[in-house]
């Protein structure tokens, strides 16, 4: 059921007694989680902080803890699965869900008492009607009243022969819904997409209840720049959103004129910026951030050695000298810093690249310490999927929660290093896959995988990373090809899991089409695929278009695929 009053039917309830918060290991679920544990600490709620990665690790972590708790918040997982069916809970269990996978199930949308959606309704949701996909269980057979009170046996004929057309016309109607129902179920749940980010979510809440502060308004607009990222929404969403923000940026960080109003100049403040689409630039060279920006890297086809000259006279009609752009940004002449923006800009506009610049956020924490949203996103989803093999994911959670703090700036630091080689690695692969024809047309989609021994290919066995890596190399694939077929195609991407076990991990990215329609269809195919083929696959990750599959079935599968989306 979705929650109309935040306040009354969800936080004024979990303040009662100790609650439970399962959190995904996305950056907009930390985010969210960060202003939820800001207003439990604000108001002494007491709670418990589980990390969960995927469906096998929820239900674990559900099993061990079900006893102890009646109420269980799920930050971005949850929705878009019957969760009653997965988790089998007591009756007085409650599940608070704050997700932003679409479309939701519709028994949680239609169920009262133990599942309560705290999703913004605006969002177009296009929930199907109650009476369209449930149905009271009617008697089919009905007892027939036995006359046995000297009526004539030509009379019961009669009867019974209408009851016999009457109970078939119930089955053919019953036939005809049921087909109904699956026709309108399968439109409905057939393209896997995202709606608002659960940290503008949470950040609303806190608005409403009159205790947000300027942290959790950073928070809310990392969230949201995390699913500008990773595309999971539209452009068109994207700048609805960042208006909803800027309203609160301005409340929270104007500057009177006045000398008793001035905000001080070394303390936290957030600005609206109209910044370069450049990643980690003002923390890296400007030459290293043009190379690993996959919009510059695709535009430029930086792979090629065409792609390096167009670079250098990109450079020089900038009038930028080599020297200047190869040092790291903080150390470049003030003078070229000043009207830098709008240079690139010019320069981008002549090398056909008109969206060089970006409606975004920064924050500064005192005189030295300024970071941009996506610097931000960047720096803790790298955390969050480092490679380091002696840790657990919990505590590359915990750390990239951690460096969300202002208080643990070294911390975001250490993230930002990260997300520089996770980069480089980036491109490093998408240059190799292209100059080597990885990527190839199966008919319906694009297919490529990662061999086992690539260089930097454990970096790409977390679904993040590899998502992340699949569109930029879909993007990278549409500037380079000439075929205009495959301009339209989705793609399939493969890479070594786990070598004991013979696992891959394959992800599917929907079209990159003008229309800006993140819609993924990949999620129901994965499933029939697997199904008709008896595939050995693990549908464990909140995003259904990820999978784990044993190699040994890949071929198989693959073929499924393609004869389903043919």
């Amino acid at each position: 059921m979705f929650v109309s009053d935040f306040r009354k039917e969800f936080y004024e309830l979990v303040q009662s007694q100790r609650v439970l918060l399962f959190v995904a290991s996305d950056v907009d679920a930390l985010c969210a989680c960060k202003i939820l544990q800001a207003l439990f600490h604000c108001d002494h709620v007491q709670y418990t902080l589980v990390p969960v990665s995927g469906w096998q690790e929820l239900e674990t972590a559900f099993l061990e803890h079900k006893e102890q708790f009646r109420y269980f918040i799920l930050i971005n997982c949850g929705a878009n699965v019957d969760l009653l069916d997965i988790l089998q809970p007591d009756e007085d269990t409650v599940f608070f869900v704050c997700d932003t996978h679409r479309p939701v199930n519709v028994v949680n949308v239609y169920n009262d008492t133990q599942i309560k959606l705290l999703i913004k309704q605006d969002d177009d949701l296009e929930v199907p009607a109650y009476d369209d996909i449930f149905r009271d269980e009617e008697e089919d057979e009905e007892q027939s009243e036995n006359d046995s009170d000297g009526s004539e046996p030509s009379e019961k004929r009669t009867r019974l022969e209408e009851e016999i057309v009457e109970q078939t016309m119930k089955r053919r109607q019953k036939r005809e819904w049921e087909a109904r129902r699956r026709d309108i179920l399968f439109d409905y749940e057939q393209y896997e997409y995202h709606g608002t980010s659960s940290a503008m979510v949470m950040f609303d809440l806190a608005w409403m209840m009159s205790k947000d502060l300027n942290d959790m308004l950073w928070w809310a607009i990392v969230g949201l720049t995390d699913q500008w990222v990773q595309d999971k929404i539209t452009q068109m969403k994207y700048v609805t959103d960042v208006g909803i923000l800027q309203r609160h940026v301005s409340r929270h960080n104007h500057r009177n004129e006045d000398e008793e109003n001035t905000l001080s100049v070394d303390c936290t403040r957030i600005s609206f910026e109209y910044d370069l689409r450049l990643v980690l630039y003002q923390h890296w060279s400007l030459h290293d951030s043009l190379c690993n920006t996959s919009y510059t890297a695709a535009r430029f086809k930086l792979w090629s050695v065409h792609g390096q000259k167009r670079l250098q006279e990109f450079l020089a009609d900038m009038g930028l000298p080599l020297k200047q752009v190869k040092q790291k940004f903080q150390s470049m002449d003030i003078s070229l810093k000043e009207n830098l923006r709008e240079m690139i800009e010019e320069s981008a506009n002549k090398f056909g690249m008109k969206d060089m610049r970006m409606q975004t956020f920064s924050i500064h924490f005192g005189f030295k310490h300024k970071f941009l949203a996506s610097d931000v996103v960047f720096a803790t989803m790298s955390l969050m999927e480092s490679p380091e093999k002696d840790s657990s994911g919990t505590d590359h959670f915990i750390q990239a929660l951690d460096s969300l703090s202002r208080s643990n700036l070294d911390k975001l630091y250490l993230g930002l290093e990260l997300a520089k080689k996770q980069l480089q690695a980036t491109q490093q692969t998408i240059a190799s896959c292209l100059c080597t024809n990885l990527v190839i047309s199966q008919g319906p989609f694009l297919y490529c995988s990662l061999m086992e021994g690539t260089p930097d290919v454990m970096l790409f066995s977390k679904p993040a990373s590899l998502s992340l890596l699949s569109r930029q190399l879909l993007k990278s694939f549409v500037c380079s090809t000439k075929n205009r077929r495959c301009k339209l195609l989705p793609l399939v991407m493969a890479a070594p899991l786990s070598t004991e076990q013979g696992t891959v991990t394959v992800v599917g990215i929907p079209p990159e089409t003008d229309g800006s329609d993140r819609k993924n269809f990949f999620g129901r195919a994965f499933e029939k695929a697997a199904e008709s083929t008896s595939s050995r696959t693990l549908h464990n990750h909140f995003d259904l278009s990820v999978i784990e599959l044993k190699a040994e079935d890949r071929s198989k599968f693959l073929d499924a695929l393609v004869s389903l989306l043919s």
